[in-house]
């Protein structure tokens, strides 16, 4: 059954890349189905369109991209593939905030590991740093002690 599912992701990701080369209007399910698959957890659904030349990076229709959906869900196996896909995790929603953002909000501490390693910096002025989101939402302190021992190795 796995194999019947694999090999139907491959091509749904071939007809996918196809569809997005001719701009047709039906590109927008598969779009959903790889952001579906992002907010599930499905790590091979993702794996399988990005390994077929998906956009790793796309943002939906409300500026997520699937590392920040996979984030905010708790899919740690998923947001470990996406960031050795290249999935860049600086990337900020229309709101401004990172996938690190999202981690924090939800208390991910577990990702939030994962993604700190990662040097963002606020791009713009009204942006917000990690610590400023930090502080919103009283994480303040499990932010330093996230920092410290990530330091500390």
């Amino acid at each position: 059954m796995k194999y019947l599912k694999i090999a139907l992701f491959r091509t749904l990701s071939l007809i996918f890349a196809l569809v997005i080369s001719i701009h047709a209007k039906g590109s927008e399910q598969l779009v959903n189905y790889y952001f579906s698959a992002a907010k599930t957890g499905q790590t091979d659904v993702i794996e399988e369109f990005v390994n077929n030349g998906f956009p790793i990076n796309l943002a939906n229709d409300m500026s997520y991209t699937a590392l920040m959906m996979a984030t905010y869900y708790g899919h740690t196996q998923t947001v470990d593939r996406l960031l050795a896909l290249g999935a860049d995790a600086c990337l900020r929603d229309k709101r401004g905030n990172t996938a690190m953002m999202g981690a924090i909000v939800k208390a991910e501490w577990g990702i939030a590991r994962k993604l700190y390693k990662q040097t963002c910096k606020a791009s713009e002025k009204n942006q917000k740093t990690v610590e400023q989101f930090a502080a919103i939402f009283g994480q303040t302190e499990k932010l330093q002690a996230l920092a410290a021992e990530l330091n500390d190795k």
